[in-house]
C-alpha cells in the first residue's frame, strides 16, 4: 500500500479482530431462536454457492488486477473483503427478521429464507464498490466501507421487498446497480490520482490477469443470474444469448473505434460482461431468444459508447475517478436492464 497509510497498518488486525467478535456475539444472540431465523443449504444451494464463490474469488479477485501496484492488494484483500461481508450479509437478513426488528417498528411481514448464496451475491455489491476506488483506500477504510455498504444494501433490499413489494430475484439483481454507484459516490470524496502516478499504470501481465477475471465472470455469469430464478433453463439460456452478444459486439465496436483496427482488451475487459448485467433484470420474462440478443448489443454498445462519452465529463463535473470503469462495466448495464425490466413490466 501506499506510504502515506503505514501508519494504519497496525491498526487493521486489530479492527479485523474486533469485527469478528462482534459478529460472533450478534450470532450467538440472532441464530439462539430457530424460529425466526433461517439458514437454508441444500444442495442445489451448494452448487450456486460454488459457482457465485468463483465469480467472487476468482472472476472479481483478477477482474481488479490491473494495476501493477494493486495487483496482490487487489486479490488478497478482495478475499478479506468478501469472507467479512458474508458474515455480515447473513447477520443483517436475520436481524431485520428478528422480533426485535418486528417490534419496534411494528411490521408483521413474513420472514424470508437466508441462504448463504443471497449472502454473498449481496458481497458483490461492495466487490463492486471497491473496484471504483480501488488505489485510493487503505485497508481500514476498505474493511470499514464493507460493512457499512452490506447494512445500506441490506436495509435497501428490505425495503424493496416489503413496502415496494419487488420480487426477492430482482432485489438481488440490484447488486450491480447499488455497487457501481455507492462505490462512485464514495470515490468522489477522494482525490484523483495523477495521470502520471505509479498508482494508474498497468503492465501486460496485470492486463492478462484483469483479463483472465472477465473470463471467470463471463463463465459463471449465466449460474449467478439463475440463482433465484423459478424458470432456471430459460434464464441460463437468456443469459448466455445476451453474454455472447455483448462479447462479439464488444469485439467489434473495439476494432471500429481504434484508428488501426486492432482489438483493445480494455473494451473487451468493460464491455463482454455488460449483456448479463442487463440481461439479469429481465431474463425470466424474455419468451423469444431474439430479445435477449438484442439487449446484449444495446448492452454492449452502451458500456463503450458510454466509456468515450461521459468519462472525460465525469470527473471534471462531478469530481468521481472511476479506478477500474464500473461505471460503464456494471452501472449504466443494470440501469438499462432496470428500464427494460419496467417496459415488460408495463407492457
Amino acid at each position: 500500500m501506499p506510504a502515506l497509510y503505514r501508519s494504519f497498518r497496525s491498526s487493521v488486525p486489530w479492527l479485523i479482530l474486533s469485527l469478528e467478535a462482534v459478529l460472533m456475539a450478534l450470532s450467538h444472540l440472532l441464530f439462539s431462536d430457530s424460529k425466526y431465523v433461517y439458514i437454508s443449504y441444500s444442495g442445489e444451494t451448494a452448487l450456486h454457492l460454488q459457482d457465485v464463490s468463483h465469480m467472487l474469488i476468482f472472476g472479481f479477485g483478477f477482474f481488479l488486477t490491473f494495476l501493477k501496484r494493486y495487483s496482490f492488494s487487489s486479490t488478497g484483500f478482495n478475499l478479506l473483503i468478501i469472507i467479512l461481508g458474508i458474515q455480515c450479509s447473513i447477520l443483517m437478513q436475520n436481524a431485520l427478521c428478528s422480533p426485535a426488528m418486528k417490534l419496534c417498528v411494528f411490521l408483521f411481514f413474513p420472514c424470508f429464507h437466508c441462504s448463504i448464496g443471497e449472502a454473498a451475491v449481496s458481497t458483490i455489491a461492495v466487490v463492486i464498490s471497491i473496484g471504483a476506488v480501488l488505489g485510493k483506500m487503505n485497508p481500514m477504510q476498505s474493511i470499514v466501507m464493507t460493512v457499512v455498504e452490506i447494512i445500506v444494501f441490506s436495509v435497501s433490499k428490505w425495503i424493496n421487498m416489503h413496502f415496494l413489494e419487488v420480487k426477492q430475484q430482482m432485489c438481488m439483481m440490484h447488486v450491480h446497480l447499488f455497487g457501481a454507484y455507492f462505490g462512485l459516490a464514495v470515490s468522489s470524496r477522494f482525490s484523483e490520482p495523477s495521470p502520471k502516478s505509479e498508482k494508474n499504470a498497468s503492465t501486460p501481465k496485470s492486463d492478462l490477469l484483469s483479463m483472465l477475471g472477465t473470463l471467470f465472470l463471463w463463465v459463471f455469469w449465466p449460474s449467478f443470474n439463475s440463482l433465484e430464478a423459478l424458470e432456471k433453463d430459460k434464464v441460463i439460456i437468456n443469459t448466455c444469448l445476451a453474454l455472447a452478444v455483448s462479447a462479439v459486439t464488444a469485439f467489434t465496436l473495439s476494432g471500429l473505434t481504434t484508428k488501426d483496427g486492432k482489438f483493445r482488451m480494455t473494451h473487451i475487459h468493460s464491455a463482454a460482461l455488460a449483456g448479463g448485467v442487463t440481461i439479469g433484470y429481465a431474463a425470466d420474462s424474455i419468451k423469444s431468444p431474439w430479445i435477449a440478443m438484442i439487449l446484449g448489443l444495446l448492452a454492449s454498445v452502451i458500456s463503450i459508447v458510454g466509456s468515450f462519452c461521459l468519462q472525460n465529463c465525469l470527473n471534471p463535473t462531478l469530481k468521481i475517478h472511476d479506478a477500474s470503469g464500473v461505471h460503464f462495466t456494471f452501472g449504466l448495464p443494470a440501469v438499462l436492464g432496470a428500464l427494460t425490466h419496467v417496459v415488460f413490466l408495463v407492457i
